[in-house]
């Protein structure tokens, strides 16, 4: 349930590995793109593998599901944009469970005695018990006695998602012990890494864990940048000085904190239990505001933003993928328009989409073309590349502000370009 960018490469992996497997996308587009058999997202090896999916004729679309020995439910749990909790003066996001309990709805007419239902979506804790469960027993069926019912997230890395499909260790979480086992004996079809069986619960913790986690280290990285540009230093110098302590990880500061899980898992916990979770609220704030510690960086470097012409490199969440999930260099790109600037955006891993906060372009040389800034969003491997005076040639702009800490200052700077770089004060270079 779901053809998303979990849904489809697990559809695949059990297509290819032998077991009948029905896709299922309410979306029809989706459907439709599938069909003709092309792919409406970028994954590397992907199209290979649903090609191989469907080729072994064990792999089929629809938008409707059918009978079947397992449901896997993996659709998105974003937040709501317009809803909001309170406690102590704090409002925190609420997780938008409604595509969970639309596919648990849609596969309930189709379950049976003996059944598996796994759902797969990052979900605040107990979700699994106290949502599913409840929706599938209209059918009659008990969870646990009837049918076996567990929680196993996803733990991929995007442009890695099949490898670590394959290769990561998967915690499987039953209602019950036997739910459990189903699960394992279900994944270990196609997991070669180590599948850890646990309760449904502690499994949704884990993955919630491992992102705010993350969340953590991210939001003190960026708060880091934002002390070194208060006090002149070179942060990611100080970074890889830091690095040096055996004991010591810093990571990587940027614009923000983006994608489906990073940037969402960490409300559910606050969403769960906003008296306990006081630092996964705090570093929400901190990465939530980044995006405008960014913003004033490019005010700084430009002047008045006010019909300056920008050119935005980048809207991915990260480097290297197509998911514009989240990401903050779609939130920043649109802050810069809404100052005042006029924003063209290029984005090398989705060209073609759209914003109604500003306009994206077809190739780098149409962004840059008339521009009077250059900022780097996201740090691809094609913005790495690129050679200073070569771009020198093909822009007016002399004014490069880099987000991601890539570029190299220096070669900018003889190509005639004032470089403005994150979390790099002023008197860093003095």
């Amino acid at each position: 349930m779901g053809l998303g960018y979990i849904g489809l490469p697990t559809a695949a992996m059990f297509a290819v590995n032998g077991i009948q497997t029905l896709g299922v996308d309410v979306n029809p587009q989706v459907i439709e793109i599938l069909q003709r058999g092309e792919l409406h997202i970028q994954e590397p090896g992907l199209r290979t593998a649903v090609e191989a999916a469907i080729k072994s004729g064990n792999l089929r679309v629809s938008s409707k599901p059918a009978e079947a020995d397992a449901f896997i439910i993996a659709v998105p749990t974003p937040f709501y944009e317009d809803k909001y909790g309170e406690y102590n003066g704090r409002k925190y996001k609420l997780a938008d469970m409604r595509a969970v309990t639309s596919a648990t709805e849609a596969i309930t007419p189709s379950l049976r005695k003996g059944n598996l239902v796994v759902l797969e979506s990052t979900s605040p804790p107990r979700t699994t018990i106290d949502i599913v469960a409840p929706i599938l027993e209209k059918s009659g069926l008990k969870a646990g006695e009837d049918f076996h019912l567990a929680y196993s997230p996803e733990r991929v890395l995007p442009g890695q998602i099949l490898r670590e499909l394959l290769e990561n260790a998967r915690v499987i979480g039953g209602t019950t012990p036997e739910g459990a086992q189903a699960g394992r004996d279900l994944y270990s079809v196609f997991v070669k890494g180590e599948i850890i069986t646990t309760d449904a619960t502690t499994a949704e913790m884990v993955k919630l864990m491992e992102n705010t986690y993350r969340d953590v280290n991210i939001a003190i990285a960026n708060e880091f940048s934002r002390l070194a540009d208060r006090f002149g230093v070179d942060v990611w110098k100080a970074i890889s000085i830091a690095n040096l302590h055996p004991r010591v990880k810093i990571l990587r500061p940027g614009p923000g904190v983006g994608g489906h899980c990073i940037s969402v898992d960490p409300w559910f916990f606050v969403e769960a239990a906003p008296d306990l979770a006081a630092l996964i609220y705090q570093t929400r704030q901190v990465n939530d505001a980044q995006p405008h510690f960014a913003l004033d960086l490019v005010r700084r470097a430009a002047g008045s933003l006010k019909g300056r012409k920008v050119a935005a490199l980048g809207l991915a969440f990260k480097e290297d993928v197509d998911d514009l999930r989240e990401s903050p260099a779609v939130e920043l790109a649109a802050l810069l328009q809404k100052e005042g600037a006029l924003v063209k955006a290029f984005e090398p891993h989705k060209p073609a989409a759209r914003f109604d906060g500003f306009e994206t372009v077809l190739t780098l040389e149409e962004a840059w073309r008339d521009a009077d800034v250059i900022v780097l969003l996201v740090g691809h491997a094609e913005f790495k590349g690129l050679e200073a005076r070569q771009v020198a040639g093909q822009t007016p702009a002399r004014i490069l502000v880099d987000m991601r800490g890539v570029l190299n200052r220096e070669a900018w700077q003889a190509a005639g370009f004032r470089v403005f770089t994150l979390g790099v004060g002023s008197t860093a270079d003095d």
